[in-house]
C-alpha cells in the first residue's frame, strides 16, 4: 500500500462511503454481505491498515487524550506528564501534549484546539491552570469532555481535581525544624500560584502553631531564575545571619540555595537547615541530600488518569480528591 492511501481511497475503489468502510473495519453489523466482502477484498489488495481517525468516523471515539503543561522545562511537571502519558498509553490512548505557557489566554487557545481535535479526555498538569479563563474555556470548548487537573481544582460538572496536601506537608516540616530547636525561619518562593499559596499558608500557620518564640518571613522571587534564588539566599544570610531554617517552594530552588550557602562557607545543617518541596530525584543526589516534602506526583498523576477513564466508562468519580503529603528527611536538616 502506498503511504498516502487513505480510507477515502478504499471507499472510492469500493464505491461506498468512508463511514461504510469504517463500519466494515470495525466489524459493525448492518453492512450488506456483498458490500462487506467487496470492501474487505479491496482492503486486502491494498494492504490497507486503518488509522485511528478512520475508526473514529463511526465509533466517535478518537482514542486521543490531551495533556497541557505550562512549561516543558519544568522537570517536576514534565515527570508528571510522563506518568500521565504512560497510563493513557497502557489503556490504548494516544496523547497530544501542548506546551501552553502561563498566560491564561494562551492556555484557553490550546483548550480550544483540543476541542477541535475531538480528544476524549484532558489532563491539566499543575495549579497554574487553576484560573477563571481556563475554566470558562473548558465550558465552551470541552463541555462534554472529562477534564482532570493535577494539584488544583476548578468548578465544572466535567472537571475533576486531584491534589496533594502541600499545606499540611509544609506544616509538618515547620514542626520538624521547630522541634529541632530552629528559631529563625524564611520561606522563599517563586511566583505565586495556587499551589505556592497553599505552601505559604502552611508555612505561616505552622509557625503560628509550632513556632512560639521563633521569627519567620516569606520572600517571593518573581523571576523564578535559579541564579536569583542563589542571590536571594546570599542576601538573607548577609542581612540576617541568625537565620537557621530555609524553606524553598521547589527542590531545584532549594539546591540553588544549598549552592549559595556552600560558596559562602555556611554549613548545612549545622548552621542552617534547608527544606525543599517535590521530593524529586535531585533531592536524593545533591550534597548534602535534601530534606523535601513529597507531594505525591506519581500518585496524583495516576489518579487523575484513572478518574478520567472511570468517567469514560460511565462510572462516578469525586470532583475533588486530596492525598497526604509527607516530609522525607535527609541530610540537610
Amino acid at each position: 500500500m502506498a503511504q498516502d492511501t487513505t480510507i477515502y481511497d478504499i471507499a472510492a475503489k469500493a464505491g461506498v462511503s468512508a463511514s461504510t468502510v469504517s463500519r466494515v473495519i470495525n466489524n459493525y453489523p448492518y453492512v450488506n454481505k456483498e458490500t462487506r466482502a467487496k470492501v474487505l477484498k479491496i482492503i486486502s489488495e491494498n494492504n490497507y491498515i486503518q488509522n485511528e481517525s478512520a475508526r473514529s468516523l463511526v465509533t466517535q471515539n478518537s482514542k486521543m487524550a490531551g495533556i497541557l503543561i505550562a512549561d516543558v522545562r519544568t522537570t517536576h511537571h514534565t515527570e508528571g506528564v510522563y506518568y500521565v502519558e504512560h497510563e493513557f498509553s497502557k489503556n490504548g490512548y494516544c496523547c497530544l501534549i501542548y506546551n501552553t505557557g502561563t498566560d491564561p489566554e494562551d492556555q484557553a487557545k490550546y483548550i480550544q484546539q483540543l476541542g477541535q481535535r475531538k480528544v476524549e479526555a484532558v489532563v491539566l498538569m499543575g495549579s497554574v491552570f487553576q484560573n477563571v479563563t481556563v475554566q470558562n474555556a473548558i465550558m465552551v470548548y470541552l463541555p462534554n469532555t472529562p477534564v482532570a487537573i493535577c494539584n488544583g481544582y476548578l468548578d465544572g460538572p466535567n472537571i475533576y481535581g486531584v491534589t496533594a496536601d502541600e499545606y499540611g506537608g509544609v506544616m509538618k516540616a515547620v514542626k520538624l525544624l521547630a522541634g529541632k530547636g530552629r528559631k529563625h525561619f524564611v520561606f522563599i518562593t517563586n511566583p505565586i500560584t495556587p499551589s505556592n499559596q497553599a505552601k505559604i499558608d502552611g508555612f505561616n500557620d505552622g509557625m503560628k502553631l509550632y513556632g512560639e518564640g521563633c521569627t519567620s518571613k516569606v520572600i517571593e522571587v518573581k523571576s523564578g531564575d535559579i541564579h536569583d534564588f542563589e542571590e536571594t539566599t546570599r542576601n538573607i544570610m548577609d542581612e540576617e545571619p541568625e537565620t537557621d531554617a530555609l524553606f524553598y517552594s521547589e527542590d531545584f530552588l532549594a539546591i540553588a540555595g544549598l549552592h549559595a550557602l556552600h560558596n559562602t562557607g555556611i554549613e548545612v545543617p549545622r548552621q542552617v537547615a534547608v527544606v525543599g518541596l517535590n521530593n524529586s530525584r535531585y533531592a536524593e543526589i545533591c550534597n548534602p541530600s535534601l530534606t523535601s516534602i513529597d507531594n505525591m506526583l506519581y500518585d496524583t498523576s495516576l489518579i487523575a488518569v484513572r478518574n478520567l477513564l472511570e468517567v469514560l466508562r460511565g462510572g462516578r468519580v469525586n470532583h475533588r480528591m486530596s492525598i497526604g503529603a509527607e516530609v522525607v528527611e535527609r541530610s540537610s536538616t
